[in-house]
Order: structure tokens, then C-alpha cells, then sequence
């Protein structure tokens, strides 16, 4: 019989997940899991996307699976809060033991390296190291062991070898040194090593969940714009609060001003005007009468009426918002495939050369055969300890991150920042990002300039709640106190009002033909022409005549045209979507000098907009300021909010233009080019260093020349390495992003 249970797909935060080999094996845990369809590890968001048949598993076993391996996954109500938590002290704890261990280790490599031939230094240098091992790198081994039971190595497992090894030869060498004085020999001790080893690995982790710590909460947020409770009109007039879980289809509910709109639905008595940004993108409130339809989440900005659910739960606009956000966020970033090889494969590789070092050198004969063998392990674990590989990356992710900051660009995470240079293609919002966001008075044309008629309709739109009245009393200010009186607002045409007994009118065409008002030829043709360049007219007149006529336009703003350029000058195909009337869109447009638009556009186009563009092989960047545009951020590759922008767009977004100005997008990838080539460099020293510090330390010149590296140069060698990297790193401050 065929089991026709459906699957569910949850996210779940994954715990005590190091590097990218972690993620790794969390993910096949989870995939060989019987009733387990699919499951992907996002080692930079730190989730698990599982897509599970029900009847055959659940979350418990999951969350089993993956404590055996040293991981562990969330799987409570509060799961999403408990991680947020969980981070915030495991980073607090990181960086304690960081410092503290770092301290620590400064008067013992003193000692190490200068001052080795002081009463009981090998003891003094033991009793300091040991809390490396046994404090400070617990975690190392503790998840080196449970990677080691379940045949799985990562970079805990070079770590632990490598200082484990440093660590016992040492106290072997301070206990029983006799062996080697036997041979002519020093008894070597190498405790510094071990402790600095531990060190930098803790200053890496620490740098690289400090850049990771800005995990969005844009979900979180998504969730709290729907009403917890909202007001039904039941069959005998009253009004009943329930939960916003309890509302079905058909359901008549009250919207009061000032209040969100709990589900999708459509009018059936009142008239308002709601704020629809997150639907349309656009800043004007849109009208609704009798029979419009109203969404969750959407503001109504005044007045109260009544409205049928339609769409509830996660049926409704906002539901599938927080879907595709979910959707977008969890998914695996390119990256960490490279990482996961590069991880994979240097740690056995290592770990094999060391033994067959100690194999070579014992086989090999001689009088100091063992000796050199022992010494040859230590050396090649110790110089081949992934410190330079572990702070290759996160130090320029710092480095750059803290320079875009200087600018006034704010990257969240190291992926955008690493893809950043790879962009081919920007995707830009109009409303917000190319403009301003906010109407102005663009044209005012009087039929006969009286400063009275100023006076009157400034009074008049000071008074007024029509969303385009503040920009219209704004364009005459300091005028003189003129009583105004009698204001009615009429629905869908303007507002009427009586000032030193004469009727005045400011609103749309419509309310000038409901009145029989003569509109001047010349001020018509002036309309038409403004209305044409998709402006937005407003007319006042008084009882009989027009007096004038006001354009507003939402201006492009004055970096927009030169950010466009520039990206153009780049390779970068630039594209405009808008929720916008194609004329609006199309004058914008032609203004910015962009040549590909769409109009008209609702969140989920946007998101698909950019999904067929990847699907076509490029590499997209998508820049909007509205929780409109939280899908097609989350979709793209990397994403960019406006900072005078939503919440929730920066949130989604992992970076931000402070200024929202357009011409930190070329800046950002400037220094997404400088920065992945830091990193570039660091790995690459990172790589040279132990593709020639390896064959030393193994002994391969000591048939040459007799030369045989000190693991206490490999020490220092290790540690050079480290500051080497940081110290290339730092040049990123002093580089210019134009």
C-alpha cells in the first residue's frame, strides 16, 4: 500500500557546528536517516533544512543522530529564540577563553624562547600548558574523539593530534629525559607550541563567529506584522475579539485605523486608505472602497471598515512571504563546497604524512633513528597546523567588513561579502532605492498667482490627511495663518473646505467634474503634459474656476544616474522592477539611463525575476528598501537594503547602504574584489608555507645537508605564518575603494 502521508519541511538551528567539514557531516547524518527525503547544512546560517516523511521520523531523532556526532539541533517551539541565545553566549564565552588564552600563552612562549635554562622551566612551562589542553582546547578534543568514533575526521582532529602529541613528548622529555641525553641530545620540550597552537585556532573561531554574529531575525520580524487577536463582527452587530488562528474564511472582521490587517481579505462597508509597501513597494497609502481587497499585514492608515477573510493562516500574502524568506535563507551558498574539499582533504593528508614520517625515519636506521622519527611527527603536525587557513579568511572578512563600515556599507555575512566580486547582473527596486521614496512638488501652475490662494491652500493641506497633502503644504511654507473650515473629505476625489465663505477644492480631476468646476484650457493642457512624464496632478479650484495645478513626482535620486554608469562601465547589466504604472516606470527609466525594466511587479515576480536570471547562469545582486522587496532579497546572491529602508528588507539583506545612496553598490564591489583577494593571498601563503614547511619538518634536506627542523622553529614558524596573514590582512584598511 502506497503511504500517502505528506512531507514536511522544517528549518531547524544546528549546534556546535566549527567549520565547514562539520557541516558536512552533519548533513549526511541527517540524509541517511530512514524517513528522511532531504536535508541541507548551511554551515553560514548555521540551520538544517529537512524535508522528512512524518510517519517514519520525526525531529527527536534527529536531534539523537546528531548529539551522537558531538552536534546537536533545536527542535522546540522557541527554537529560532533559543539559538539566538545560545550564540550570543557561546560568543560571549569564545571570546573570554580567547583572551584569556592568549594572555596565558605570552609568558610561556617568553619562557620557551628565551628563557629556557631557568630552575624547573620545563615544570613552570608544563603546569602553564596544561590548561590549554585540559580548559582552553577541551572542545577540540572532545569533538576530534566523537568525529574519531564515527570515522570522521576535521580540523578538530589536526588541532588535537598536533598539540596532544606536543604536549605528551614534552612531559615524557621533562620526566624522563634520559633517553635523549643517552643520544648526545637536549631533551627537547615543546609545551609553547602546543598552547600557541590552541591560541591562534581560539582567535580564529572567535573572528569567525564575531563575523557570523549578525544572523537576521527578518523572519522573526516577517511574523510579528500579522495581529495577534483581531476584532469579528458577529450576526448580531457586536464585535467579538478572537485569535487571529481562530478567523476562517467568511469571517467579517472590524479594521481600525492605525491598526495592521490581521488577514487577506476583501472590503464590504467603510473607506480608507492603507499602507500596502510590502505588497507594491510603493509609499502611497492606496484607497479602498467596497469590494477592494485588503492584505495581512498592510497598515490601515485611517479610518475603520469593515472586511471578509478570505485567505487565512498560511494561505494569505505574508505566509508565503515568510516561506520564500525561509526558503532563500536556507539554502546551501556555493562557497562552502570548495571549503568542504579543501577541508576534507588537508587533514588526513597531514595526519598521513606525520606518520609516514615516523614510518621513513624508523625504517631508515641510524644511531637517532627513533629520536628523529618522534621529532620529524611532532614537527610536521605541529607546522602543519591549520592556524594560517583558519585566520586566512576570517581576518580579511573582519578587515573587510570593518572597511566597508568606514563607508557607510554594512556586510553581514563573509558569503555576500565573497561573492560580491563575482556580480553580473544588479536588480534595482525603483520606489526608495533609484528615487527618493517620497513625493514632492514637482511643477505648480497658477491660473492667476494671488498670495491669498496660497495662503488658502496651504491651510487646506496642512489640515488635511490625504497622503499627498504633506508634499504639497510643504512646498509653500511660512505662509500666513488663514482660517479654514468645514473640511469634508470625499472619497477617491479630494478634500472640500470653506475659507472666508468660499468653497475651495483640492483633489483629482474627478472632483472638479462631481462639481461642474471649469478647468482653464491652458492649465488642461499643462495637466496633460505632466501627466504624460507620469506625474501625479492636483487641482484647486474654487466654486466655479481652477485656480492651478500641482505635479508630484517621487525624484530620482542624484547618485542614481552615476551609480548606474558606473556599474554599467563595469560589465554589470543593470535591471529596474517596480511596482509602479508603466509610464512611471518607463520615465524612470529613461532617466537613470537603465534600458531593461518591468512594471507593475508583485513581491513573488520579483523573486522570480531573479530566480530566471540565475537560472541563466548569473551571478545576481538585488538592491530594494521595502519588506516588498524581502523575497527577491532573499532570492538573490547577494542582497542589498537601503538604509532609510524597512526592517525587514535589512534584515534580509546582508548588506546595507547606510546612506542609500547607489553609488556605494560599485564601492561594495570594489571591496568585495580586495577582499577576496586578500583572502586569496592569505590562503595561498597559507598553502606555500606548509607545501615547503611540511617536506622540512618531515627531515627531507637532513640526507642533503644534515639539517633537521626544530619543532620550536616550526613553533615560531606556525606563528609566523598567523601574523603574517593578519598582518596582510590589515593592509585592507589602507586601500581605496574607488
Amino acid at each position: 500500500m502506497t503511504n500517502t502521508t505528506p512531507a514536511i519541511i522544517k528549518n531547524f538551528p544546528v549546534l556546535n557546528m566549527n567549520c565547514a567539514a562539520c557541516a558536512v557531516s552533519t548533513e549526511s547524518t541527517l540524509q541517511y536517516l530512514p524517513g528522511v527525503i532531504s536535508a541541507t547544512v548551511n554551515y553560514a546560517n548555521a540551520s538544517a533544512r529537512v524535508a522528512y516523511d512524518p510517519s517514519q521520523t520525526n525531529p527527536i531523532l534527529f536531534k539523537k543522530a546528531l548529539q551522537n556526532i558531538g552536534y546537536d539541533l533545536l527542535i522546540q517551539d522557541n527554537a529560532d529564540q533559543a539559538f539566538e541565545e545560545h550564540q550570543q553566549e557561546h560568543l560571549n564565552a569564545l571570546k573570554r577563553k580567547t583572551m584569556a588564552a592568549l594572555l596565558l600563552a605570552i609568558p610561556l612562549v617568553i619562557i620557551g624562547m628565551f628563557f629556557m635554562h631557568i630552575p624547573y622551566a620545563n615544570y613552570i612551562m608544563w603546569a602553564m600548558a596544561t590548561p590549554f589542553l585540559f580548559y582552553f582546547g577541551q572542545s577540540f578534543y572532545a569533538n576530534a574523539w566523537k568525529q574519531l568514533r564515527h570515522r570522521k575526521a576535521n580540523m578538530d582532529t589536526l588541532v588535537a593530534m598536533s598539540t596532544s602529541v606536543a604536549y605528551i613528548f614534552s612531559v615524557y622529555n621533562t620526566l624522563w629525559p634520559g633517553y635523549w641525553h643517552a643520544q648526545g641530545i637536549h631533551a627537547p620540550v615543546y609545551f609553547e607550541a602546543a598552547a600557541v597552537v590552541i591560541a591562534f585556532i581560539l582567535l580564529g573561531r572567535w573572528l569567525e563567529e564575531k563575523a557570523k554574529s549578525g544572523t537576521a531575525s527578518a523572519i522573526k520580524k516577517l511574523m510579528g506584522l500579522q495581529p495577534k487577536t483581531v476584532l469579528m463582527l458577529q450576526g448580531n452587530g457586536t464585535l467579538l475579539e478572537i485569535p487571529v488562528n481562530d478567523v476562517q474564511p467568511g469571517n467579517v472582521l472590524l479594521a481600525r485605523a492605525g491598526e495592521r490587517i490581521a488577514v487577506d481579505g476583501r472590503v464590504t462597508e467603510g473607506h480608507s486608505f492603507v499602507v500596502e509597501s510590502m505588497i507594491s513597494g510603493e509609499p502611497l497609502p492606496v484607497e479602498k472602497n467596497r469590494g477592494d481587497l485588503v492584505y495581512a499585514g498592510t497598515i490601515n492608515q485611517q479610518g475603520n471598515f469593515h472586511f471578509m477573510a478570505e485567505k487565512t493562516g498560511a494561505d494569505t500574502v505574508l505566509a508565503h512571504i515568510i516561506e520564500m524568506v525561509q526558503a532563500a535563507q536556507g539554502s546551501k551558498a556555493p562557497v562552502q563546497n570548495r571549503v568542504d574539499k579543501i577541508a576534507g582533504i588537508f587533514v588526513p593528508v597531514v595526519i598521513g604524512i606525520a606518520l609516514l614520517t615516523l614510518l621513513v625515519w624508523t625504517v631508515a636506521g641510524g644511531p637517532q633513528s627513533m629520536a628523529h622519527g618522534l621529532v620529524g611527527l611532532v614537527t610536521v603536525l605541529i607546522i602543519a597546523c591549520p592556524c594560517a587557513l583558519g585566520l586566512a579568511t576570517p581576518t580579511a572578512i573582519m578587515m573587510g567588513v570593518g572597511k566597508g563600515a568606514e563607508q557607510g556599507i554594512l556586510i553581514k555575512d563573509a558569503e555576500s561579502l565573497e561573492l560580491a566580486q563575482q556580480v553580473d547582473t544588479v536588480v534595482l527596486d525603483k520606489t526608495g532605492t533609484l528615487t527618493e521614496g517620497k513625493p514632492k512638488v514637482t511643477g505648480v501652475q497658477w491660473y492667476q498667482p494671488d498670495d491669498a490662494y496660497k495662503q488658502v491652500l496651504a491651510a487646506i493641506e496642512q489640515q488635511s490627511t490625504h497622503p499627498l497633502a504633506a508634499a504639497v503644504a510643504a512646498c509653500f511654507p511660512a505662509q500666513l495663518p488663514v482660517g479654514v473650515s468645514n473640511i469634508e473629505n470625499i472619497p477617491g476625489a479630494g478634500v472640500k473646505a470653506t475659507s472666508a465663505g468660499a468653497d475651495y477644492f483640492v483633489g483629482n480631476l474627478r472632483l472638479l467634474e462631481m462639481h461642474h468646476i471649469v478647468i482653464d484650457p491652458a492649465l488642461a493642457t499643462i495637466a496633460q503634459n505632466w501627466q504624460m512624464e507620469a506625474k501625479t496632478v492636483v487641482y484647486f479650484a474654487n466654486a466655479s474656476q481652477t485656480l492651478a495645478v500641482i505635479a508630484l513626482e517621487d525624484q530620482l535620486k542624484s547618485s542614481s544616474v552615476r551609480a548606474v554608469r558606473a556599474l554599467q562601465d563595469a560589465a554589470i547589466t543593470v535591471y529596474m522592477l517596480t511596482g509602479d504604472q508603466p509610464a512611471t516606470a518607463a520615465a524612470i527609466a529613461q532617466q537613470a539611463g537603465i534600458q531593461h525594466y518591468e512594471a507593475g511587479v508583485l513581491p513573488g515576480r520579483k523573486a522570480a525575476f531573479v530566480a530566471e536570471l540565475q537560472a541563466q547562469g548569473h551571478i545576481v545582486a538585488m538592491a530594494g528598501d521595502g519588506i516588498n522587496d524581502a523575497q527577491a532579497l532573499a532570492q538573490a546572491d547577494v542582497s542589498i537594503a537601503m538604509g532609510h529602508g524597512s526592517e525587514i528588507a535589512m534584515d534580509v539583506a546582508r548588506i546595507t547602504l547606510v546612506s542609500s545612496d547607489l553609488e556605494q553598490i560599485p564601492k561594495a564591489i570594489r571591496l568585495s574584489k580586495l577582499t577576496v583577494m586578500t583572502i586569496r593571498q592569505n590562503l595561498g601563503w597559507a598553502f606555500i608555507y606548509n607545501l615547503i614547511g611540511i617536506p622540512l619538518a618531515a627531515g627531507i634536506l637532513f640526507p642533503v645537508n644534515g639539517f633537521l627542523l626544530n619543532p620550536m622553529i616550526a613553533g615560531a614558524a606556525m606563528a609566523l605564518s598567523s601574523v603574517s596573514v593578519v598582518a596582510n590582512s590589515l593592509r585592507l584598511q589602507w586601500k581605496t575603494l574607488r
